[in-house]
């Protein structure tokens, strides 16, 4: 029997980075995986949205801080042309200040670029499969940071949240605190499928593309705040 996860085709993927030998060394990693296919090589981010347009690839690995456009705008580009690509930001660590403006470009996760090969190959797997990923470090450090700018949670909730039920803002909530389906559908002691469509309800009402867009706005809304 064929296993469902994996994919009918290698995932297409285009590596996006200014630096020669970090692309090789992303080669050398991919290329070992059966099911990913680096398709492309791009050295800054206007060369990046060219080869999306003309190759739609799977997945972007995009860089940050790239000569000509950066990640950012690249990300920003390649989502408002409504293409079927996603984008997957790699970033040297000390670079929080961009989180934000790539998710709200449009970006389907964020990785640290000294992340684990394996966490790698399967933040990119989860990420063409439509769902979203950030390193749990740099979500804790984003918020930390912004801690003071956010909302008060005490203050009445604002009217995008309004059309969630009880549970599945209860959902939203441990969306935003990074636990994964299986772990929320232990903590509220109901099935992983339950999880999996209230996620799905709180994405369509909110308009949202994936479930880090929905941790930002749960932030940005003062549904939650960073622990200290």
């Amino acid at each position: 029997m064929t296993d469902a996860t994996v994919p009918a085709r290698p995932i297409r993927i285009l590596l996006a980075d200014d630096q020669p030998l970090l692309r090789t060394g992303f080669r050398m990693v991919l290329g070992t995986e059966d099911d990913l296919d680096i398709v492309a090589e791009a050295a800054d981010g206007l060369e990046a949205v060219e080869l999306s347009r003309r190759l739609l690839p799977d997945v972007v690995l995009m860089d940050i801080r790239m000569p000509r456009m950066d990640g950012v705008a690249a990300t920003r580009a390649i989502v408002d042309a409504r293409l079927p690509v996603r984008v997957l930001i790699l970033t040297t660590f000390d670079l929080d200040e961009y989180v934000v403006g790539a998710l709200r470009a449009g970006a389907s996760g964020f990785l640290a670029k000294d992340v684990p090969a394996d966490d790698l190959v399967a933040a990119i797997r989860t990420v063409a499969a439509g769902d979203a990923v950030m390193a749990p470090r740099i979500l804790r450090r984003l918020l930390d940071r912004f801690a003071d700018a956010l909302p008060d949670p005490a203050a009445t909730p604002p009217r995008t949240l309004s059309s969630l039920t009880e549970r599945e803002r209860e959902v939203l909530v441990q969306v935003a605190r990074g636990l994964s389906n299986a772990e929320i559908a232990r903590a509220l002691s109901v099935s992983e499928t339950t999880i999996k469509t209230h996620v799905g309800h709180v994405l369509t009402k909110l308009g949202l593309r994936d479930r880090v867009q929905a941790v930002v706005l749960a932030y940005e809304s003062g549904l939650v705040r960073p622990r200290a």
